[in-house]
């Protein structure tokens, strides 16, 4: 995979500088690698975005669903509103033929599912990053990574227009965000642990004559297993699978197959025509042991890959490069220790741990065939039906607004919780965010003297102050991801400050 070091060139770009200075260096640009590099250059960290495909040929169209807590990260970044108005709005699933999942409990503004093809969220991100100033490498292959004390080197091969050498990029951190077959992952050493699940799934957007009753359903019997979820455009997204159906991901589709599968799972194929995309593929449950190696991070398929069962594929990427963007632009500032960055391994390696094990169960269930397994499912579906609180959980793993970030022992009983778009005095949660911002929210009478009532001190743009609107007296600190980061009853002014210290460096 190394190039000879009498191949590998450097090049100046418009502002003089080597075409490998920058500060980060993001390799894949699908959803997390657009979204990561994003906020990077949004806060003003030099960022190159290297991507093998040539320019403007998009990823295959397999993700269709951003759930609630994605679309909360979108909101922070002024874009929800945009994708929601491209979609279709599902407020309630249907599993197995009887499990009922209804969404318009969700404790959040995005209490559904918004189903939209992954083109449609990847313009959106590629639109904003490229207004904040990514610098694109298309058609550019990684080769190699060297890692030293102070930075990463990455050797990419050039595109052919270019001569197609070897060039070397530098930076400070490298994110791998390229996928299941993740070469940077390969280059830094990580296993990818794990096992093939099913072989030979099929997926088409199809028109039907026939659509479901339900907006959105799912079933198998045992030997097939169909979903199908409408676009909003008269397209409709039907994923499909068929026992002993075990052909390469090469193999020729055709909609009679995709008809076949769905009357068998379904009972009809609900009259599909007229295919505009069908393609086959395999679905892994692989998980990396690490996320991290020295200045080399993993994120979205390249740390982790799962069944689609439950569309948690992309939206569990999304919320890696949330998690992490803010972390890096701290430490690069030099607002926060370089320690900061252990949290991301701790934050959401169980997190991806959790989503392999729900879209695993969902779509093992959905196989189920043995008598003992189809009791189990059937007693299970009742008591998630009938169990307010089981109900709950399974749909806030889904969502992903259900999960927590482990805190210190000691820490207020809030600390690494998601903070609801709650109303301030300044608007919403969503919107004090944006910008990357930690937002603090003090009761509505502050502490005597607090130099913060006023607004974020000598902090500048990286912070922003409200009040609570009701009588609440918990003073909560809220990282730029929506989690807490401090939180405490009754604070004074002396705590305020030290916490503001702790997370955002002293006063500039």
């Amino acid at each position: 995979m190394n190039g000879s070091t009498s191949d590998i060139r450097h090049i100046d770009d418009e502002g003089g500088r080597g075409a490998g200075a920058a500060e980060v260096i993001v390799v894949g640009a699908g959803p997390t690698g657009l979204l990561l590099a994003g906020d990077l250059a949004a806060a003003g960290v030099p960022v190159t975005l290297v991507e093998k495909r040539p320019r403007g040929i998009s990823n295959l169209s397999r993700a269709f669903a951003v759930h609630a807590r994605t679309l909360e990260q979108l909101d922070a970044r002024g874009l929800a509103d945009e994708l929601e108005g491209k979609g279709r709005v599902l407020d309630r699933m249907l599993l197995f033929g009887r499990l009922s999942v209804r969404l318009d409990t969700l404790p959040s503004r995005f209490n559904h599912l918004l189903v939209i093809p992954q083109y449609e969220v990847e313009a959106v991100l590629l639109r904003r990053a490229v207004e904040a100033g990514v610098r694109f490498r298309y058609d550019t292959e990684v080769t190699s990574v060297e890692q030293g004390a102070d930075t990463v080197a990455v050797h990419v091969r050039a595109p052919e227009a270019d001569g197609g050498g070897v060039e070397r990029l530098t930076a400070a951190y490298v994110v791998g965000a390229d996928g299941h077959r993740s070469v940077v992952r390969e280059a830094i050493g990580l296993p990818f642990p794990g096992r093939r699940v099913i072989r030979s799934v099929v997926l088409a957007d199809v028109r039907l004559d026939d659509p479901p009753e339900q907006v959105l359903t799912a079933n198998g019997v045992g030997d097939a297993f169909a979903f199908i979820a409408p676009f909003g455009d008269g397209y409709h997204r039907v994923i499909g699978w068929r026992r002993g159906r075990d052909v390469p991901d090469t193999a020729p589709l055709d909609l009679d197959e995709v008809r076949e599968i769905a009357r068998l799972a379904l009972g009809r194929d609900h009259g599909m025509r007229d295919a505009r995309w069908m393609s086959r593929f395999h679905s892994d449950e692989r998980q990396a042991p690490a996320y991290r190696v020295g200045r080399v991070f993993l994120a979205g398929d390249a740390a982790h890959v799962h069944t689609p069962a439950g569309g948690q594929g992309m939206n569990t990427g999304l919320q890696d490069a949330a998690n992490l963007g803010w972390k890096l632009v701290a430490v690069l500032f030099g607002h926060a220790d370089p320690a900061l960055l252990g949290s991301y391994q701790a934050e959401r390696h169980p997190v991806g741990r959790a989503v392999l094990r729900s879209s695993g169960g969902i779509v093992r269930l959905a196989m189920a065939r043995r008598p003992w397994t189809l009791a189990f499912r059937a007693a299970l579906t009742t008591v998630l039906n009938h169990v307010g609180p089981a109900r709950a959980r399974m749909i806030g793993q889904i969502s992903g607004i259900g999960y927590a970030y482990p805190a210190p022992r000691g820490a207020h009983r809030l600390v690494g919780t998601r903070v609801p778009d709650v109303a301030l005095s300044v608007g919403r949660l969503h919107e004090a965010l944006r910008g990357g911002r930690f937002v603090l929210v003090t009761p509505r009478i502050s502490p005597p003297g607090d130099p913060l009532a006023s607004g974020s001190g000598a902090r500048g743009d990286r912070l922003a102050v409200a009040t609570w609107t009701s009588d609440r007296r918990t003073t909560v600190l809220v990282r730029p991801d929506g989690h807490v980061a401090w939180a405490a009853d009754d604070a004074d002014t002396g705590a305020i400050e030290e916490a503001l210290t702790t997370w955002l460096g002293a006063k500039s």
